[in-house]
């Protein structure tokens, strides 16, 4: 990769209700390959952005409900969604909200833009849309009971109404040749399959602004001022918002977007295509991740099987917590997630596996008395191959191979039964000691590869092995109790 700055985004999510651990999920993701590219790259151009999406019909009719103002509401969801990616550890750069006065100006001079060169025209809007989405609908976007396969249980609208369109269609062979020649990448391949699959059929032109009769929240149109802009419009331009206030939205930058299957097509059709009218640089890579279902059922609020993320991380601890999901979470197509698989995980790879490696390792390492340089940290010391699941933004694979590590360890620590050495005569016998040292490297190296998936254990690790001489400590992981 030439590029030596990262803008690495999340979806920003609607402040209808508090996220759940499906959302965190995707927050995770970017979460890892930010720290990972802090341990690659120079920290300090690396930018990690997420957030919350505060305009629209959906979060107005949530206030409503409450029987509060739409702006109290919107800012109560967004501190508490704030609050359950902190319990994650998650660290993000900064959390933008669409109702931030800089996106505000920001997202009316984009849309401004757009207008100036053309692409933008005011029309008439007949047809579906589904309020929970925010997003029109064909009929042949619906199932069979003609709603939406998203939302099954929430009624279609029909709309008609004045809006300005955006002129979609005029970027159909712009698109098509930007995702053929993977000027854009789009990942997995399937994803991008789809969405030249959906490009094929032909682009309509689609709204970009609502009446304010109709949704009174949101931002001004800068050409009518009876107009606000579409929440998908104003939406995307949040990246764009915290790339260009950091020098970061430009050719100099990698731009990654980490995005639910629900929402590719606007982000690797709709939202080039605004760039491009704005005259702005294009994203480098979308990611298209998959949904995640609890016990074989999608997580909902109308389930009562939503689980904040905060509750597994007051019971397991936020290390525990992103193991799990980065290693089992659907970083391709739908996985389902259980408790007792989430605790069949802890107990095999971080309580028995890594933690009981590295207490076992350190207490060999005191009793012998060992003393070693002190450790340097400042490489990042991957293999080729993980190097290589990295670039592919596989945090999972990556896992996998650092558990294959750790579990050679363990292998090379019962072959060579180290408590047998503190027997000897010469505990610190040249051969002894080239035992000792392999062990001191290797757990630290481990420290640092784990560093992405569990920031917090990777620090412990780290200072515990970081000296001269080593000492045993408690265990990483507490063992579980029934």
């Amino acid at each position: 990769m030439d590029k030596q700055k990262f803008l690495i985004t999340t979806a920003i999510d609607y402040c209808n209700d508090v996220i759940h651990v499906g959302h965190a999920y995707e927050k995770l993701l970017a979460d890892a390959l930010a720290r990972y590219y802090r341990l690659t790259h120079e920290a300090k151009n690396v930018y990690f952005l997420t957030g919350t999406d505060e305009h629209g019909t959906t979060n107005e009719k949530a206030a409503q409900k409450r029987g509060i103002s739409t702006e109290e509401h919107v800012t109560e969801i967004s501190q508490k969604d704030q609050a359950q990616i902190d319990s994650l550890n998650v660290s993000y750069d900064r959390f933008i909200r669409t109702t931030d006065s800089d996106h505000v100006q920001i997202a009316a001079d984009f849309y401004q833009k757009a207008v100036d060169n053309g692409d933008i025209y005011k029309g008439t809007y007949e047809g579906l849309y589904c309020e929970s989405c925010e997003s029109y609908k064909t009929l042949t976007e619906l199932d069979e009971n003609g709603q939406c396969p998203l939302h099954p249980t929430k009624e279609i609208q029909k709309y008609e109404e004045e809006n300005y369109f955006f002129a979609w269609s005029k970027y159909q062979d712009f698109l098509l040749d930007l995702i053929e020649s993977n000027k854009i990448q789009v990942l997995p391949d399937g994803k991008r399959s789809e969405m030249l699959a959906f490009l094929r059929e032909g682009l309509q032109d689609i709204p970009v602004t609502r009446p304010k009769y109709k949704l009174p929240w949101g931002i001004t149109a800068p050409n009518d001022e009876d107009h606000v802009l579409y929440v998908w419009f104003d939406a995307l331009i949040n990246y764009f918002t915290a790339g260009s206030q950091n020098n970061l939205w430009n050719d100099e930058t990698f731009i990654i977007h980490f995005v639910g299957k629900d929402i590719a097509r606007w982000h690797v059709l709709l939202w080039p295509a605004m760039l491009q009218s704005a005259g702005y640089q294009l994203p480098d890579t979308v990611y298209v991740h998959g949904f995640m279902n609890l016990n074989g059922q999608k997580i909902s609020k109308s389930r009562g099987n939503v689980i904040a993320p905060s509750e597994l991380v007051d019971k397991y601890g936020a290390d525990a917590v992103r193991y799990y999901l980065l290693k089992h979470g659907p970083i391709v197509e739908d996985v389902d997630i259980s408790i007792p698989q989430f605790e069949e995980v802890y107990t095999a790879d971080l309580a028995n596996g890594l933690g009981n490696l590295v207490a076992r390792t350190a207490k060999v390492l005191e009793k012998a008395g060992y003393q070693t340089k002190p450790a340097d940290y400042s490489q990042y010391p991957q293999t080729p191959e993980m190097e290589s699941r990295w670039s592919e933004y596989r945090a999972d694979q990556v896992a996998i191979l650092i558990w294959e590590k750790i579990r050679d360890l363990d292998k090379y620590i019962d072959e060579t039964k180290p408590w047998e050495l503190l027997k000897s005569n010469e505990v610190l016998s040249a051969e002894n000691s080239n035992v000792w040292e392999k062990l001191t490297v290797e757990i630290r190296e481990i420290a640092q590869l784990v560093e992405p998936f569990i920031p917090d254990a990777a620090a412990k690790i780290k200072a515990q092995f970081a000296g001269t001489s080593i000492a045993s400590t408690e265990g990483l992981f507490p063992r579980l109790t029934s």
